[in-house]
C-alpha cells in the first residue's frame, strides 16, 4: 500500500438576519383662526331742498300782503303825481304860446275830458314764470373703511416614528479540516514511528 495522507475541509457558515427598518409619519393637523372685522361704512346726508315762490303770482291775481299793498300805493300816487306835474306843466307852456295860431283852450279841454285810450289785449293771470321754483339736490358723501382679516395659524410638526434596521450576524458554522494519514511512516534517527 501506498502512504496516503487524506484532507478533509468544511468551510465556515456565516448567518445573516436582516430585520428592515421602518419610518411612519404621521402628519398633525394646522389649526387656523380667520377673523373678518366688519368695514365701516360712513353716509354723510344734506337734506334736498325745494323752494316754491308763490308771490308774485298771487300778486297777480290780487292777493297781495298788507306791506305790499301799500308799496303799490305809494308807487301809484308818485306816478300819478309826476304824471300830473308833467301835464300841468305842458298844458302851461301851450297857454303861454296862446299868441300863435291854434285853439289851446278848447285842445286841453277835450283832451282832459276823454282821458286816455283804453288798451286792449290779452294778458295771463298769473303771469308766464310767476313761480319761482328752486331746487338744492342736497348732498350725499359715502366712505367705507376696509378692515385687514385677522388670520393667526398654528403649524405642528409631524409625528416621525422611526426603527432602525437590524442586522445579526453570525458564524453558523466554524470551519474545519481533518487530515488522515495512511500507510505513513516516519523515521528519524534511531526511531520509527507509523502515523
Amino acid at each position: 500500500m501506498f502512504p496516503q495522507i487524506r484532507l478533509q475541509s468544511s468551510p465556515a457558515k456565516i448567518d445573516i438576519q436582516v430585520l428592515r427598518g421602518s419610518l411612519e409619519i404621521e402628519p398633525q393637523h394646522i389649526k387656523m383662526e380667520l377673523e373678518q372685522p366688519k368695514a365701516e361704512l360712513t353716509i354723510d346726508k344734506r337734506p334736498s331742498k325745494l323752494t316754491i315762490d308763490q308771490t308774485k303770482a298771487r300778486e297777480d291775481v290780487g292777493y297781495k300782503s298788507v306791506p305790499r299793498i301799500v308799496e303799490d300805493a305809494a308807487a301809484e300816487g308818485k306816478r300819478a303825481v309826476l304824471e300830473g306835474i308833467g301835464r300841468r306843466g305842458r298844458d302851461r307852456n301851450e297857454l303861454l304860446q296862446i299868441q300863435n295860431d291854434g285853439n289851446p283852450i278848447a285842445a286841453q279841454a277835450k283832451r282832459n275830458s276823454q282821458g286816455e285810450p283804453k288798451q286792449f289785449g290779452i294778458g295771463w293771470i298769473p303771469s308766464p314764470n310767476s313761480v319761482q321754483i328752486d331746487y338744492d339736490p342736497g348732498d350725499v358723501t359715502i366712505s367705507v373703511e376696509t378692515k385687514k382679516p385677522i388670520i393667526s395659524s398654528t403649524t405642528n410638526n409631524p409625528q416621525n416614528t422611526f426603527t432602525p434596521s437590524k442586522v445579526n450576524v453570525q458564524l453558523a458554522q466554524y470551519s474545519s479540516l481533518e487530515i488522515d494519514f495512511e500507510n505513513l511512516k516516519y523515521v528519524g534517527v534511531n526511531y520509527e514511528q507509523y502515523i
